[in-house]
Formats: C-alpha cells, structure tokens, sequence
C-alpha cells in the first residue's frame, strides 16, 4: 500500500436505539469508544480521531489520551458526522483518504483497518471496503448478516456488485460477510454525502448502495474474520468476556 496523508474517523453517539449510551460502555475496565480509538490507532494509518455529539463521550477519550471532535447532533448518519469532522479538521485539504471505523467495534484488529486501504491502490477505486467468507450456515439466511456479491479481482480482493440482506448469490461457491468499515476517498465522501438516499439503499436500508447506484465503485478486502458489534446488551456480554480472556474471539456481526 502506498503512504498517503489518511484520517481515521470514528463516528459515535449516545442515541443508539438498542443500547443507549454504548460507546460509554465499561468493557475491561475501559469505556467501550476508547477501545476502538486505541485499536485504530495502532493500525497507523494516521491521524486518529473520534467524532461526536457527546462531551461526555469527548471526555472520556481525551481522559484516556485520545483525540476527540465535536459534531452536530442532526447527522443522519455516520457518514455525514465524518464528513463534518473532516471539514473541521483539515480545512486546508490535504487528507487524501478517509477511514471510517464504526464506534462499535471494539475487537476489530488494527491489521483488518489497514487491510481496508489495499483496493484504493487502484486509482478506478472511489471507495474501500472489508469482507470475510461466512462459516457459519445461519448467517447465509439471516437479514442482519449483509453480504457483498462480487467479481474477484485477486485471492483477496473482490469488485463489488451488489449488497443485500438477502442469500446471495445464489449456488454453491462462498459468500461473503460485510464488515461495516470504510476507506473513502475525500472527494469521493463528499460526493457520498452530497447525493440524496437512493431506492435501493432504502428498500435495503443500506447506505453504500447509494454510491454504487451512482455508479461509483466499491472494492472488498477479503480479511479472515468478522468483528463483533455491539448492537444489544448480549453484544455487549460477549464483548466483555472476550476482552476480558474468558472467551475467544467470535466471527458474528450484524450490520444495520
């Protein structure tokens, strides 16, 4: 991968309808956000910032020797909190790539985040994203599991076509499970969020449709195993028996 000027962005809010105030969450002695600072700045890509609405989240990043930027509070979506912390911190325009890791991933490997830059060694690439073959048989049919259907471009690295809850595609051969990170280009980001919803990102109520709708294109990287998401309090228990060594690490996320 070539060196470029990157930002790694990690949106979080308290808001969350499942789990209200879960990037506070205590995980092995650690609020949960601090967690996903610490793994994605040991990926060293760059510069590593959370961006919020909360100064309670603010604070307890900065109290843990992260770096923090404040939001609006009306975001409709990651993508846009992002965006806006982008203007604010690089007002002179010279990040290159912007890496959005979802504030809910406290076990995601740092090797996995840099794995996310690979497909934008291509320069037709606008945006960057991961995936890993599913091994478990109820994930082929469950609606919060989303897959990528693509064309392989290499061993680890795939063009992608489309993405859908549903079982897709359809015969024998692999599936692959979408993990929700991304590598954007700037300008690409502010093309993103600059488009309305698209159809088929609302009947699917998945975001990167709208970009593939508009025609731009989306690599994978093909990474080993899913991160857990923490979306419910059984997440969370999960999580904490994970970071806390009772456990191994799980393959399950879901993605909404």
């Amino acid at each position: 991968m070539a060196q470029r000027n990157a930002l790694v962005l990690i949106p979080a809010r308290m808001a969350a309808s499942r789990l209200p105030g879960k990037p506070l969450k205590e995980i092995a002695d650690l609020p949960m956000i601090v967690h996903v600072w610490r793994r994605a700045a040991e990926a060293e890509i760059g510069r590593t910032v959370v961006a919020t609405d909360s100064p309670e989240i603010a604070e307890a990043v900065r109290a843990h020797g992260g770096e923090a930027v404040m939001t609006r509070a009306d975001h409709p979506s990651g993508s846009d909190r992002i965006h806006e912390a982008l203007q604010t911190l690089d007002p002179d325009r010279m990040v290159e790539i912007v890496v959005n890791v979802q504030g809910d991933l406290p076990t995601i490997a740092p090797k996995d985040i840099r794995a996310a830059l690979d497909p934008l060694d291509d320069p037709e690439v606008d945006i960057a994203t991961l995936a890993a073959e599913i091994r478990i048989a109820e994930e082929h049919i469950n609606p919060n599991v989303v897959k990528v259907v693509g064309s392989p471009r290499g061993p680890t690295l795939l063009r992608a076509l489309y993405f859908t809850r549903a079982t897709a595609p359809h015969g024998e051969g692999p599936r692959y499970h979408h993990i929700g990170l991304y590598a954007y280009r700037r300008t690409a980001l502010e093309r993103f969020v600059a488009m309305p919803p698209s159809v088929l990102e609302q009947r699917e109520r998945l975001e990167q449709l709208r970009a593939l709708e508009a025609g731009m294109r989306i690599d994978v990287a093909l990474v080993d195993s899913v991160p857990l998401g923490v979306d419910t309090p059984h997440d969370l228990d999960i999580a904490r028996r994970v970071l806390a060594g009772r456990m191994p690490g799980t393959d399950s996320q879901r993605e909404t």
